[in-house]
């Protein structure tokens, strides 16, 4: 849509990070936020050609991240083309999305060093959700919960080989998935989150314990909880008991109400409220694409009735947006829009160290704001200071 302009919106209940403005302004100019008021005292001249929103009924929160997404709108992040990663960045804001983590998959050395080299070349554009690193899903991951990851490429943690990829993405790698069992020392993970990625144990059937163990390392989260990892059992309560008992443990969950069904949602939550869990897609390419045939990994998906699966039946991945994931979660007992903007900004952009810049709707804080109605319906979306989708009623 546009490229940066000043940008006031007026008459929105403001979702701060401390309080809520029942009816405010905010200006934006530069990419940030540059003021904030209450009620419609603004009296700074506009520029000519300043944008103005008026938002009466509706609210201002920050803008999702999406910190696990491998494509959509026709494109993954392993097609390690420009046009991949502009064309997912694309669709995006009229989700909700306006930062995101190109996620690659378990695939040969040479095809994740493409991918890698490709997100270190692409440069963001504006009106469109900002790539702000990479997630490694695999290849260091466990064979039994392979899920989707296609199992002839998992191998044993490299750290050689991880520092490798690291400097060809440009040192964008945010986050890695890996299986902890396999790193018995700790010592791939130690050095990983000492080097400052987030560690998060996914594909894995590590026990309680383990998991346990894999936190005092340096493993800070789980990967799409309840998906490809052991489940809870009387006599060991398994990765997913640990994301309830472990507080310093932050859990990516895929709110489709298929990955996880909405009772499993509902227990999630009561256990873990909002302060550790993250929203996420997990999507793949056919996201905003009619039911058919795709690809993942280099594997056949057929994508029928909101479900995304191998040909064995196996889910592979999601078409799951991420307004809809909130929503599915809005649904839930004890959640308000206050706990939406926890899960879904404040707490990726947290988990990836980003939360200086994104996150939430502070001064001096990159300008990504979602205008939305009471029941999470995207009105507008902002993307670094741009206008990157207005719904058209």
């Amino acid at each position: 849509m546009e490229t940066n302009k000043s940008i006031l919106i007026k008459n929105a209940k403001i979702y701060l990070e401390d309080k809520v403005i029942p009816n405010g302004g905010i200006y934006i100019e530069n990419e940030q936020i540059q003021s904030l008021l209450e009620g419609d005292s603004f009296t700074q001249t506009l520029p000519e050609d300043a944008h103005i929103i008026d938002a009466t009924g509706l609210n201002a929160i920050p803008g999702f991240i999406d910190g696990h997404i491998h494509g959509a709108n026709g494109a993954d992040t392993m097609d390690a083309t420009e046009e991949a990663l502009d064309k997912i960045a694309s669709i995006l804001p009229m989700e909700g999305t306006t930062s995101f983590l190109a996620t690659t998959i378990t695939q040969s050395p040479d095809n994740i060093s493409k991918a890698l080299e490709n997100a270190a070349r692409y440069l963001n554009k504006p009106g469109q959700a900002e790539m702000v690193g990479v997630h490694l899903e695999g290849p260091f991951v466990e064979k039994s919960r392979a899920g989707a990851q296609p199992k002839e490429y998992i191998v044993k943690p490299d750290l050689e080989q991880f520092k490798k990829w690291q400097a060809q993405s440009g040192s964008n790698i945010k986050t890695i998935t890996m299986a902890p069992e396999h790193d018995e020392e700790g010592l791939f993970i130690k050095h990983l989150a000492q080097s400052g990625v987030n560690v998060s144990a996914g594909h894995t059937d590590v026990g309680f314990t383990g998991i346990k163990t894999a936190v005092s390392q340096g493993v800070s989260q789980l990967t799409h909880l309840c998906n490809a990892m052991n489940g809870i059992h009387h006599r060991d309560i398994g990765a997913v008991g640990a994301a309830f008992q472990l507080e310093d443990l932050r859990a990516e969950l895929i709110a489709d109400g298929i990955h996880v069904v909405p009772e499993m949602l509902q227990l999630i939550y009561n256990k873990m409220g909002s302060e550790r869990i993250i929203l996420i897609t997990d999507a793949m390419r056919a996201k905003g694409l009619p039911d058919g045939d795709y690809e993942l990994g280099g594997q056949p998906v057929k994508v029928k009735n909101d479900r995304a699966v191998l040909e064995d039946g196996t889910l592979a991945g999601s078409i799951l947006k991420m307004h809809d994931g909130a929503k599915q979660m809005l649904q839930l007992e004890g959640v308000k829009l206050r706990n939406i903007v926890e899960m879904a900004s404040v707490n990726p952009a947290k988990q990836i160290g980003i939360y200086d810049q994104k996150g939430s709707i502070t001064l001096g804080k990159d300008a990504d704001i979602l205008l939305v109605d009471d029941d999470l319906n995207i009105k507008y979306t902002i993307c670094c200071g741009a206008l990157a989708y207005q719904h058209q009623d």
